[in-house]
């Protein structure tokens, strides 16, 4: 697959958010790379300053980063179903993370 078809999939995972959640995410940018620096079997990784945490002192700061690592996620999947399947949960599970909520608790909730 593609970086083009890769990152028409991260879009279409985007899509499927509620707008409300979409339109309350604040400073974020979206970005595909091919893998983690230090990381390589990493599929993806929010950083940044999660809206909760955000107090009144925030203010020009650079955007929030979520970076969804294509090779890694190729790396354990067999099918395109699979690519589209594993790629619609991390973002959502980076997407979430954005919202303040924690690794064990998406974990819990089937998203981890």
């Amino acid at each position: 697959m593609n970086r083009r078809q890769f990152e028409e999939l991260v879009a279409d995972a985007l899509d499927t958010i509620p707008p409300e959640l979409t339109a309350a995410m604040d400073n974020v940018v979206v970005l595909v790379d091919a893998r983690h620096d230090t990381d390589p079997e990493l599929l993806g990784l929010y950083e940044g300053v999660a809206l909760t945490e955000r107090t009144s002192s925030y203010g020009g700061e650079l955007p929030d980063r979520i970076t969804i690592y294509q090779d890694a996620i190729l790396d354990v999947c067999d099918t395109e179903d699979d690519v589209v399947h594993e790629v619609a949960v991390t973002v959502v599970h980076e997407v979430a993370h954005h919202f303040g909520i924690a690794e064990a608790t998406l974990h819990e909730l089937g998203w981890g």
